[in-house]
């Protein structure tokens, strides 16, 4: 039968174990944490050794032509400046305000949304 001590030196071995495995268990997952923490750090460091060695690295004359030539007028890596540079723009720019309102683009309607006067509920 359980005696009063007997049901404590249960539930306090049961706390006691639960306590120390919590302490081994988050005591591997910092380990864990720091050795991913530490991996990753050195991946970042090797990419950007590798990074700054591409851009600092040979000075012969082939690579000094390219990478020290004159800037890049092509803008094929930026959107934005492809847009300005559309030879056919598909719509005009508004000559007045109430021209800009009336304007219809394909997700607004043809006419602005006025609200009726008066009363909804009668």
């Amino acid at each position: 039968m359980n005696t009063v001590k007997s049901f404590w030196l249960g539930w306090g071995s049961l706390c006691v174990a639960g306590g120390a495995a919590y302490y081994f268990a988050k005591k591997s997952i910092n380990e864990d944490r720091a050795a991913r923490f530490e991996a990753d750090r050195r991946r970042r460091q090797i990419q950007e050794s590798l990074e700054y060695s591409a851009m600092n690295g040979p000075t012969s004359s082939s690579t000094k032509s390219t990478n020290g030539g004159p800037a890049r007028t092509d803008s094929s890596g930026s959107p934005s400046q492809e847009a300005a540079l559309d030879p056919a723009p598909t719509t005009h720019a508004a000559d007045s305000e109430g021209q800009r309102v009336r304007e219809k683009s394909k997700y607004e309607a043809s006419e602005p949304f006025r609200a009726r006067k008066g009363d909804r509920f009668s």
